[in-house]
């Protein structure tokens, strides 16, 4: 099955998002995250499905929960171009969804291809550092690694953030989410976010953990640039 074909039937699949009580703002909406890989590294999409609900412990309050509705990795060797054509295709049936790219590496020349291919779609460039701020330059993000999947931790921990069972990178997520620790140096105090084995790869927590990262920071609070 093809890459284009992978992605059509996943998106056919998606549930229609519950009609909204009339009280619910209308805050909806689709957040992709893309990490994009080097030569021996996977890349990979999540689709974040992020809703406003109620929350029962502050009257007039609302909380986001985050739905994975659609997770893939793309084979090693896979060309950029390809990518950027299942992406295309996917965000055409997710109307004003936005797409979080990883900028880091390689990335850099592929936002540069996303941009060309014209995805019709909100795009949002991440270099993905290594520090403690996170900074804003122009239309790009530079943001922690440590954010990021910080972003994961808290959603997880507070039930906010579900995953489908019946996803089909569903199992291999949690292996690599089990396998993220937060390492504290010993000589530095610094905290860094980092698999316990290099071989391990941390490409499905990282396309997730963009797109949660961006739809727990709220739509309204940045500026998009296609």
């Amino acid at each position: 099955m093809t890459g284009q074909q992978v992605v059509t039937r996943a998106v056919a699949s998606f549930p229609s998002p519950p009609a909204p009580a009339s009280s619910r703002p209308p805050a909806d909406h689709y957040v992709c995250g893309l990490d994009l890989g080097q030569a021996a590294d996977y890349t990979a999409l999540a689709v974040d499905h992020v809703t406003q609900v109620a929350d029962p412990e502050r009257a007039g309050k609302w909380k986001r929960h985050h739905a994975l509705r659609y997770l893939t990795r793309w084979r090693l060797g896979t060309s950029y171009v390809d990518i950027a054509g299942d992406v295309a295709k996917l965000l055409a049936q997710l109307p004003d969804a936005v797409l979080v790219a990883d900028k880091t590496g390689v990335g850099a020349a592929c936002v540069d291809l996303f941009r060309a291919k014209g995805l019709g779609a909100r795009l949002v460039p991440v270099l993905i550092t290594g520090g403690h701020q996170t900074l804003r330059d122009g239309a790009e993000h530079h943001v922690p690694k440590k954010e990021l999947v910080s972003a994961v931790q808290a959603t997880l921990q507070t039930r906010r953030l579900k995953v489908a069972p019946a996803l089909a990178e569903a199992a291999l997520l949690r292996r690599e989410l089990e396998l993220f620790r937060v390492k504290v140096k010993a000589l530095t105090g610094n905290e860094t976010f980092e698999a316990w084995r290099e071989r391990d790869h941390d490409d499905l927590v990282l396309s997730v953990a963009l797109a949660v990262w961006y739809g727990e920071r709220g739509m309204s609070r940045f500026c998009f640039f296609c």
